[in-house]
């Protein structure tokens, strides 16, 4: 999914997915979003697992 993003978007979007994956806190059970300066993340968590359900970039 993130072969239409552009290459100076990646990082962030890496960081964002990393960002949710490391917060153990935080336990989704429905869709929830992660918000970078550019871009989102939609996502849904189960357990262990995170489904990133939509990526995208305002640049």
């Amino acid at each position: 999914m993130l072969f239409d993003i552009p290459d100076e978007a990646h990082e962030e979007i890496i960081t964002l997915i990393q960002a949710v994956a490391e917060d153990p806190e935080t336990q989704v059970a429905d869709l929830a979003a992660a918000f970078g300066e550019w871009c989102w993340l939609v996502y849904t968590r189960r357990g262990d697992v995170i489904e990133v359900l939509d990526v995208g970039c305002a640049r």
